[in-house]
């Protein structure tokens, strides 16, 4: 589903190279439920867009469902990112518009036949909770609920696969913790779940894979233990709370 090859990502600036990540080597297969775990700074941010096709890696390779996103045609690209449905932290739901209406319109824009929309939204809708809150407006809904809209647009395309960034960054933590169950069951039906968070105290409450990125290399991976102890063999220290190696 993802692979990342020795993939590395330097941002050039005028003075100076930043390194966003380096020779990262990555699989995250099909169904699998994954949490990316790091602080502000480590990476996480340009992870997701390497995935999102919104940069291209310096070096290496980066191949979602099959396809070289290096090698990606530009008029290939909205193609391949409607197979997977994106949360944002800040939910970018369009205020003056409905619960119903803010998934319809991310359906509408990709030219789904009106009859496809009367019938997918009512049920997405309904599979996060909200059938009967499809006519409120975002102001209407509290933050859990305006999270859950955004969940529903995500899946409203059928996606293979769901990416959350910062997904309980603007909610309660009982919130949080129901969107992390929502999220769960989207992945028990086979859809590929990456969550990246920062937040190593909810990571811990679910007993899923964690990949932990620190000054752009991954540092520990819990399906994969021997990367722990091959980064600390190399000099690497990894920081104490996000140690999930062991």
């Amino acid at each position: 589903m993802i692979e990342f090859e020795h993939v590395t990502k330097v941002y050039e600036t005028q003075n100076d190279e930043n390194v966003a990540l380096e020779d990262v080597n990555l699989q995250i297969d099909d169904g699998e439920f994954v949490f990316v775990l790091g602080h502000s700074g480590a990476g996480k941010s340009t992870f997701l867009k390497l995935i999102l096709l919104e940069e291209k890696c310096t070096e290496g390779t980066v191949i979602i469902n099959g396809q070289d996103l290096t090698r990606l045609k530009r008029r290939k690209i909205p193609y391949m990112r409607r197979q997977m449905g994106v949360v944002f932290q800040d939910f970018r739901l369009i205020p003056t518009m409905t619960a119903y209406e803010n998934v319809a319109f991310a359906m509408r824009v990709t030219n789904i036949p009106t009859r496809q929309i009367k019938k997918r939204v009512p049920y997405v809708l309904g599979l996060v909770g909200l059938g009967d809150k499809m006519d409120r407006l975002p102001d209407e809904l509290s933050g859990g609920e305006q999270q859950r809209v955004a969940l529903a647009r995500a899946l409203a395309h059928s996606p293979k696969l769901i990416i959350a960034d910062e997904p309980t960054g603007n909610i309660d933590p009982e919130m949080s913790f129901e969107m992390m169950e929502l999220l769960s069951a989207i992945n028990s039906v086979g859809i590929t779940v990456v969550v990246v968070t920062h937040e190593h105290e909810l990571v811990h409450r679910f007993n899923k894979r964690v990949v932990t990125i620190d000054h752009g290399h991954i540092v520990s991976d819990t399906a994969h233990p021997e990367v722990a102890e091959a980064y600390q063999a190399a000099g690497g220290v990894l920081p104490e709370e996000f140690d999930y190696a062991h």
